[in-house]
């Protein structure tokens, strides 16, 4: 064997052990019964995410008013897709997405990755996920909100959506969600 059939013979073998060692993505949809993956998701991701950005009181409201076990079954009753993504078998982040209306808008109701794992993939893959079952159900536009102040609005316009509009939402107890409502048109 010549030394350019060993070397692609080495390489070709390098490749096939490594690909053994990088952790696979996939995501999964969840189940009304898989939602507390979703909530134990949130309490290592949301507060971390939106320290710094709001009081921590706020987030504390905010986890309150999304993510107890209760609220995210209304949300799912409710028509809310929930998605998972896992990175080598652990549960890394997480969305969820709904039909608002009959002329194929949707909204991005949620999408957060393991702080410790952004910059990885992750997010883009999972929002691609997301884009990908709206556009298999016939949606026309997928719609987020994002604090203003939040560094994800930056991977929102990389991944195509544009700023609609600045919106001011009373979430109760005197507490605002100071937001861009952003759109990607499919």
């Amino acid at each position: 064997m010549n030394v350019r059939k060993q070397k692609l013979l080495f390489l070709k073998r390098f490749v096939n052990d490594m690909e053994s060692f990088i952790p696979t993505m996939e995501v999964r949809h969840l189940s009304k019964g898989d939602l507390w993956q979703v909530r134990e998701l949130a309490l290592q991701i949301f507060p971390v995410t939106y320290k710094g950005i709001v009081e921590e009181e706020q987030i504390d409201y905010m986890m309150e008013l999304f993510y107890t076990p209760e609220n995210l079954v209304k949300q799912f009753e409710s028509g809310q897709v929930f998605l998972v993504i896992d990175k080598g078998g652990t549960p890394s982040g997480y969305a969820s997405y709904t039909l608002l209306n009959e002329k194929g808008e949707y909204k991005l109701n949620k999408i957060y990755v393991d702080t410790r794992l952004q910059g990885k993939g992750l997010g883009r893959s999972l929002l691609n996920d997301v884009i990908s079952r709206v556009n298999t159900a016939g949606g026309k536009s997928l719609q987020l909100n994002v604090n203003k102040y939040n560094k994800a609005v930056g991977f929102y316009k990389s991944m195509g959506f544009t700023v609609k509009k600045e919106e001011l939402l009373d979430i109760g107890r005197g507490y605002f969600m100071d937001d861009f409502v952003m759109e990607l048109v499919l």
